[in-house]
């Protein structure tokens, strides 16, 4: 290959300085972007909430009407730390907990891609000592 050919290729980016990119990438939309996201429901609790009325009856807040969702009930992680995208449920920690969810995905993620990649070293190891 001649040089003028390798010199107009575009500069390759290494994977190493890819991945640290992209964590901190994913760590600033986390932390910083939950805060704009908005807390009307949406989706499926939208959906369920159709016929139904929101009030408040002692500092609680119940569903009057007909709905789907005046039958649901707490879900059994509803007490854990990042419960509501909120740390303990502290007003204003989506950003945090956002961060936390993402540390904990690379991380399973890093361990299940080194898992493998390991499985298959190990693998390709005695089908080339039988060549």
């Amino acid at each position: 290959m001649s040089i003028a050919a390798s010199e107009s290729r575009p500069p390759r980016v290494r994977r190493r300085h890819f991945l640290i990119l992209f964590a901190v990438v994913a760590l600033l939309i986390a932390g910083l972007l939950s805060y704009f996201a908005s807390s009307s429901p949406d989706g499926l609790d939208s959906a369920t909430l159709q016929g139904c009325q929101t009030v408040t009856v002692n500092g609680v807040e119940e569903l009057k009407g007909t709905c789907i969702a005046q039958h649901a009930t707490d879900h059994a992680m509803s007490t854990s730390p990042l419960a509501e995208y909120a740390v303990k449920g502290a007003q204003y920690t989506n950003g945090i907990a956002g961060i936390i969810g993402v540390l904990v995905t690379l991380a399973v993620a890093v361990g299940a891609f080194w898992l493998i990649a390991r499985a298959r070293r190990t693998s390709v190891a005695p089908a080339q000592a039988n060549d």
